[in-house]
């Protein structure tokens, strides 16, 4: 019954919260992926060790920022989206979501290689993969938070 009694501002303020914390995981992600595309004409030069401990800390955040997205953020917007019979938002979501999946699984795929591996040889050719990526799929995002969620701003108020 309380649940029943929540106003539309306390039932999705969450979901913004949830949204802000994944978009700074987001911009760490881009930091870090900055970082080990600059520094792989220098690997080389840096010890293996170091080496490793950059590219699994990257591969770390990558498949962290990934989960989060297709277990946390992803499912309360479409939830949103459903809770406000949004029905056109919903199929354009699920468009996106077919998108954003296609690039999950070549992004695992990238981590999965790079901790099975020393091998770096292919490294600077797969990361600028990885860089068309995380654009895709970042725009897919943007656009499913857009639909889903800052469509409906005027009705949670």
């Amino acid at each position: 019954m309380l649940e029943n009694c929540q106003s539309a501002q306390e039932r999705w303020g969450g979901v913004s919260e949830i949204i802000d914390r994944w978009l700074k995981e987001r911009q760490e992600l881009i930091v870090d992926f900055c970082g080990i595309t600059t520094s792989v004409d220098t690997f080389e030069n840096i010890e293996e060790d170091g080496r490793a401990a950059n590219l699994k800390d990257f591969c770390q955040i990558l498949v962290d920022y990934v989960s989060a997205g297709h277990f946390e953020v992803y499912e309360q917007l479409m939830k949103e989206g459903q809770d406000f019979n949004d029905k056109q938002a919903l199929r354009e979501a699920a468009n996106l979501y077919s998108c954003i999946d296609d690039t999950t699984e070549k992004l695992l795929d990238f981590n999965d290689k790079y901790l099975e591996t020393d091998d770096l040889e292919t490294l600077e050719d797969d990361l600028s993969k990885v860089g068309q990526f995380l654009e895709t799929r970042f725009e897919a995002e943007d656009r499913m938070i857009e639909v889903l969620h800052v469509a409906h701003k005027d009705q949670v108020m």
